[in-house]
């Protein structure tokens, strides 16, 4: 199995400089990673370091708290593709997940995927601040709106992935891409998310997890 492109080698950090974009990008090239994850202003620069290579450009949109309104959502996204992303990790409203408001989250989903097109959108739940019900609910959202993956934490929460969140998001969406993203740092986490049944791994570990 090729462990490597599960990951998407991921540096989402406030300090993050150009140099070490630099070395993200020439870590996955190396390792021949999924993908390298960047705040939105790094997007074109890690194009332009990995051209040639088969690794995709990720970033994140409504990041990290999903509090933006849908038309930035919108835009931030349709920004990001126009300067080099393949992937984008966009977090829902999770003030409108807490009062139950899902046709809000599926709108807005939805807006944000016609908008981005064939590109892949991972919708971030933020598990660590949903009920099982709310995560069930949510997640059968995400797939209900045409996205590509449920997405379980922006590490900026108060909890990352769990390996019980994934089997429980497993439940109810079958057979449907999951990423499990926040607090993933040894082998036995990745590999319990992997048989858990997530199908993408955010770290910023991947180095050391292959």
């Amino acid at each position: 199995m090729d462990y490597n492109k599960y990951i998407d080698h991921t540096l989402l950090k406030a300090f993050a400089t150009k140099e070490d974009i630099l070395n993200l990008c020439n870590e996955a090239k190396e390792y021949n990673f999924k993908s390298v994850c960047v705040n939105p202003d790094f997007v074109s620069y890690a194009k332009e370091l990995l051209k040639g290579s088969d690794v995709l450009v990720c970033t994140v949109i409504g990041f990290p708290l999903g509090a933006n309104t849908t038309k930035v959502k919108v835009f931030e996204a349709h920004d990001a593709i126009s300067n080099g992303a393949d992937e984008i990790d966009m977090v829902i409203n999770i003030s409108k997940a807490k009062e139950h408001d899902y046709n809000y989250i599926y709108e807005e989903i939805k807006a944000v995927k016609n908008h981005i097109s064939d590109h892949t959108l991972k919708v971030i739940i933020e598990t660590c601040y949903l009920t099982e019900e709310e995560i069930k609910e949510v997640s059968l959202i995400v797939k209900k709106a045409n996205a590509n993956f449920v997405k379980t934490s922006t590490g900026f929460g108060t909890g990352g992935a769990k390996e019980s969140d994934i089997k429980l998001i497993k439940s109810v969406v079958g057979d449907f891409d999951i990423k499990a993203s926040g607090g993933i740092k040894t082998k036995e986490d990745f590999l319990k998310m992997i048989d858990a049944g997530a199908t993408r791994i955010g770290t910023s570990n991947g180095k050391n997890l292959v």
